[in-house]
């Protein structure tokens, strides 16, 4: 049975309730008992429930919002900051307010009464919400792809973060780097599978492997620092550093100086996210810009064009990054660009 033929009945049916229990318990409306309303949950995941946006429109009033879930980790990380304003500057265009949800299993309970739909940022698979929020029957962007399995979300916003890094990459080499370094979280979520996968594609390419260590999704600088130390000691050390995680590039900076290496010339370092840390370190440090606040509005304007039915089901709209090159990848006194 595919989530296109599951109707609210089947739920019901597996459920061992009525339809009309059934359309309380997944609305978030109704006197629902808890146990009752996780049995239905749990029966829609399991069975790929997609409620139909226009049925639904008919049967609750617009709550005027719309929810906003970022990673468990990104409340102290600029870019998502960033990324949040951009979506509540688009959002109000449109008279909405934008809700933030506290991370956790709970966040998706009673949502359907809250919100009229949901935009959900880098989902990590190891996040038990997720799911919940994909079935919690309201329309939800994703911003980047979820991995894993179940409902599917109503429309994505993805960036190339493979071509982003290996754009990178390649101007790492042109900067005469021989021996690059890559750390990046583990491949729980689309974006570092992503910069994995480009690692791999791009050491097979060139023949020059890329060594990848794992760090943190939201690692500090000092998580950084650790990771790095090792890659910058002895014969055949790393001579460029990239980091994936926003706001930990400063600890690359700091292992470069405790080896005695001159960031720029010896050793070049860039990052994988232009946040705070990459622009106000010494030296500034190459990075990635995302965008973040022009991909917060991507993501509510399609989750709005989603709300109005101008925009189909299932709808992928890409992102676009563009490289900002600073002194920390001048490789040996050649110039960079001051972004």
């Amino acid at each position: 049975m595919t989530s296109r033929s599951v109707t609210l009945l089947d739920v019901a049916r597996a459920a061992g309730v009525s339809k009309s229990t059934a359309s309380d318990a997944l609305l978030g409306s109704g006197r629902v008992a808890a146990s009752t309303r996780e049995r239905v949950l749990a029966a829609a995941r399991d069975l790929g429930y997609r409620p139909n946006p226009a049925a639904r429109s008919l049967r609750r009033a617009s709550t005027g919002a719309v929810g906003l879930y970022l990673p468990r980790t990104a409340t102290r990380l600029d870019y998502y900051l960033r990324l949040a304003f951009g979506a509540v500057e688009r959002c109000r265009r449109d008279g909405r307010d934008l809700v933030l949800l506290a991370p956790g299993p709970g966040a998706a309970d009673g949502l359907a009464a809250k919100v009229d739909g949901l935009v959900v940022v880098d989902p990590e698979l190891g996040d038990e919400a997720v799911p919940r929020l994909l079935g919690a029957g309201v329309p939800v962007v994703t911003g980047e792809r979820y991995l894993g399995r179940g409902s599917e979300p109503s429309g994505s916003v993805v960036c190339d973060n493979a071509g982003a890094l290996s754009a990178l990459l390649d101007h790492l080499a042109g900067r005469g780097a021989r021996r690059p370094a890559l750390l990046a979280p583990g491949p729980e979520s689309d974006w570092a599978a992503a910069l994995r996968a480009a690692a791999e594609a791009w050491s097979s390419r060139h023949g020059t492997p890329v060594r990848v260590r794992t760090v943190p999704f939201a690692a500090t600088p000092a998580e950084a620092r650790r990771a790095a130390a090792p890659l910058l000691a002895g014969p055949g050390r790393a001579d460029a550093v990239v980091c994936a995680p926003d706001g930990a590039v400063t600890g690359v900076l700091a292992a470069a100086t405790a080896a005695g290496l001159r960031v720029g010339e010896q050793v070049l370092v860039a990052a994988c996210v232009d946040g705070a840390a990459a622009r106000e370190a010494d030296p500034p440090v190459t990075a990635v810009d995302l965008r973040p606040a022009e991909y917060g509005r991507a993501c509510a304007e399609l989750l709005a064009d989603l709300l109005a039915g101008t925009a189909e089901p299932g709808t992928v709209r890409g992102h676009d990054w563009r490289l900002v090159e600073r002194s920390s990848t001048a490789g040996g006194g050649q110039s960079a660009s001051k972004a």
